[in-house]
């Protein structure tokens, strides 16, 4: 790269927590590579990521994938062959320049050893709330950037943690949603305005409202990643299915599936003696069918061993699932890897994407695959954010 290039603003720095650098570095080869990879009929070459999940959709079998971008994206964001000559004006950098360093009694000790080269640039940092211990010292660098005069701040958080508890049932409960969206939403303003704050598959869309007018919250999904997937197993002639287990999964997802109503399935919780939760088929016909039961994240998988449990019964020849966030706190994750008398058959796939740092590590285990979102996330960089301005 030039000196010319790096000073004219050209260049876009890409920074990580250290829990998220995996990613940071997947997604500067493929903005790099993105308009390379078209041409290459989607193929990147060896040692390189995936290439973005559009790109190996099947449209001929599954129109549904080119029916939610239609509806879901500016139609510009998937054009990148017909941007390309736009973005060779633009080039991702990902700097490994923060010192993340602890003082004797533990607090964080971060230094940014090039805020002289970031002055002037537009600057992402990728970050991870997969722990509360991680969530101050990151907060720490993102109010110093923009003060470090970042032309504009893009905050990309995967998986926002707290959005589970996003209301108050019960007088003392604390929407603790609320409260880090406060923390984030004090983020400085930058010399192009409010810093964006893009979050993946959000547990509940109305958290938007949590953040003030000095930030702006995208809320994307990584849903495309899945349709990936399912047009494979369409062309290898499974008869698939989603289904969804409980109402709220439906609400969030239902409508990321446009011109499948027939083959969704709604199941639902009975809470019963002894605080036990039985699963049940509410809506739609399993039998016969591949399901792949779909939600945003998994604790400790309770309820999508129960839904497996209730599809099979309703006659599913196999059963899949999908999740963007795999929490599994405590490795709960290890009882879906076999299958002990008296628990439902193993899931024949177990998508779940690297929102979280412990997702590689899970996914050395069968049935469990990832799906990275560094590809959904370059999507989404090489279709607007990087566009020259």
């Amino acid at each position: 790269m030039s000196q010319q290039r790096c000073s004219n603003g050209d260049v876009v720095l890409l920074y990580a927590h250290p829990s998220a650098q995996h990613l940071a570095r997947q997604i500067e080869i493929l903005c790099d590579k993105g308009p390379e990879v078209l041409s290459n009929n989607g193929v990147v070459v060896s040692g390189s990521p995936p290439a973005p999940s559009s790109l190996s959709a099947s449209p001929a079998k599954r129109p549904a994938v080119n029916q939610f971008k239609r509806a879901f994206s500016s139609p510009e964001s998937f054009d990148l062959v017909g941007r390309a000559s736009f973005l060779k004006a633009r080039h991702v950098e990902f700097r490994n320049t923060i010192q993340w360093k602890k003082f004797a009694d533990g607090f964080p000790n971060v230094f940014i050893e090039d805020v002289k080269y970031m002055a002037g640039k537009d600057v992402i940092f990728i970050g991870s709330f997969h722990s509360p211990a991680v969530v101050f010292e990151q907060l720490s660098v993102l109010y110093a950037f923009p003060r470090y005069l970042a032309r504009s701040f893009h905050f990309i958080l995967p998986y926002f943690p707290t959005g589970t508890m996003e209301r108050v049932d019960t007088e003392g409960q604390i929407a603790t949603a609320k409260t880090l969206a406060t923390l984030l939403s004090a983020i400085p303003l930058s010399a192009k305005g409010p810093a964006q704050i893009i979050i993946y598959d959000i547990h509940a869309l109305q958290e938007r409202f949590y953040f003030s007018d000095n930030v702006i919250p995208r809320l994307e999904t990584a849903i495309p990643l899945l349709h990936s997937k399912l047009s494979l197993l369409e062309n290898q002639g499974e008869n698939l299915a989603i289904a969804f287990p409980d109402d709220g999964a439906y609400k969030r997802f239902h409508l990321l599936f446009p011109g499948e109503e027939e083959k969704l399935i709604i199941c639902a919780k009975r809470r019963m003696e002894g605080n036990k939760r039985i699963v049940t088929v509410k809506d739609g016909d399993p039998k016969g069918k591949h399901v792949v039961i779909v939600d945003d994240l998994v604790q400790t998988g309770g309820t999508l061993q129960e839904c497996g449990k209730a599809l099979l019964q309703g006659g599913a020849t196999a059963i899949s699932a999908y999740v963007t966030h795999a929490v599994f706190p405590n490795q709960s994750w290890k009882k879906f890897t076999h299958s002990d008398e008296g628990t439902p058959p193993a899931f024949a796939n177990f998508w779940i994407t690297d929102s979280l740092p412990h997702a590689p590590e899970i996914c050395a285990h069968q049935p469990f695959r990832l799906l990275s979102l560094s590809s959904i996330i370059a999507e989404n960089l090489l279709g607007f954010d990087l566009m020259p301005s």
